[in-house]
């Protein structure tokens, strides 16, 4: 017998479609109960508990959710469950992934994320079948920390690390991990080696408290963006995604307005740090990645945007400069992806 936490949160597997519309549902959950019990024969080993915090379409979701999410599942002590298994929509997941990752990285305990990408009685709907992948993980296999099953559709279910999962790609509900490098493989009722080693946990705990700032400003690049637009009051830090090569906007051709460099000028004057991700750490960079680096922004080499952003909200939410500093450097849950040369984390 298992003992497994179950806990809705809501998102499109908490929800129902009617005359065109989806909502979450108060009935979603059970009916995921209800299917489960159909197509699981050995559901009876499963003893679930099961709370709902939240009922909230994904989209909707700010940094204090994570701290509700947080505290009702710390309230329920998970170290005395098998495993811990979240409901959860899919436009966040990545975030809300990280957030467990990094809040929960000494937990001792399995603990996965489940989305569905249509309503579970819609015919083509992959809940259930991430939601069973979640269940076999905790039946089948000892690792500790935060995962992701979830199946892209005419494909085996992939299991995400969820320090490395990244956001939907556009225009589908299909995910990937970065770097297109998920953990394992569950097919057929069976698990792949893992395709990564994960660390031992041992002298890696931060003592963190659900706190994440709501003061940190995430910035997309485009082309003929203007940073005089911003308005930089009640902000603490800045963190600037990149494009893939790493890189963002270091020419003061098409005028100082929509350069990166004088933008990180003005943050320097007002003691706001700059940061920047996602970029692989190598001994090439572009002219443009070194000029933004000489300027005074700060890399967060080998993260993805979704957990540098999430570190970012819980170093600032957590720690002083100092601590700042420490928390971001260390890889506590496996977010590191460079390490991946040497299939370890």
């Amino acid at each position: 017998m298992k003992n497994v936490l179950l806990v809705f949160t809501g998102g499109t597997i908490g929800s129902e479609a009617s005359c065109g519309t989806i909502a979450t549902s108060v009935n979603a959950p059970y009916r995921l109960l209800q299917l489960f019990e159909r197509q699981y024969p050995e559901h009876s080993q499963i003893d679930f508990t099961t709370i709902r915090p939240v009922q909230i379409l994904s989209e909707n979701i700010t940094p204090t959710f994570w701290e509700t999410l947080i505290k009702t599942i710390e309230a329920e002590q998970p170290e005395r469950y098998d495993g811990v298994i979240v409901t959860h929509g899919t436009d966040t997941l990545a975030y809300t992934a990280a957030a467990l990752s990094l809040y929960f990285h000494a937990l001792n305990k399995p603990m996965l994320l489940v989305s569905s990408d249509r309503p579970l009685d819609h015919p083509e709907a992959n809940g259930l079948n991430n939601f069973i992948a979640a269940v076999e993980f905790i039946r089948q296999r000892r690792e500790t920390g935060v995962f992701v099953p979830y199946r892209n559709p005419g494909e085996y279910t992939q299991i995400h690390l969820g320090s490395r999962l990244a956001s939907s790609l556009q225009l589908s509900g299909d995910f990937i991990s970065v770097q297109n490098k998920s953990y394992c493989r569950f097919e057929n009722g069976v698990f792949s080696e893992p395709l990564i080693t994960l660390k031992n946990k041992a002298g890696t705990a931060f003592d963190l408290k659900p706190d994440f700032s709501k003061r940190i400003a995430l910035i997309r690049p485009y082309p003929g963006l203007n940073y005089t637009l911003f308005n930089l009051d009640g902000i603490d830090a800045v963190l600037h995604d990149l494009y893939h090569s790493g890189t963002a906007c270091a020419s003061m051709q098409w005028g100082a307005d929509c350069s990166l460099l004088p933008f990180i000028e003005r943050c320097r004057k007002q003691g706001i740090p700059v940061y920047l991700a996602p970029s692989i750490h190598s001994d090439s960079a572009y002219e443009s990645t070194r000029e933004l680096l000489e300027q005074g922004a700060e890399m967060l080499w080998n993260l993805s945007l979704e957990c540098a952003y999430v570190k970012l909200l819980l170093a600032y939410g957590n720690f002083s400069e100092d601590g700042i500093t420490k928390f971001i450097e260390r890889d506590i849950a496996g977010e590191h992806v460079a390490c991946a040369k040497s299939n370890s984390v």
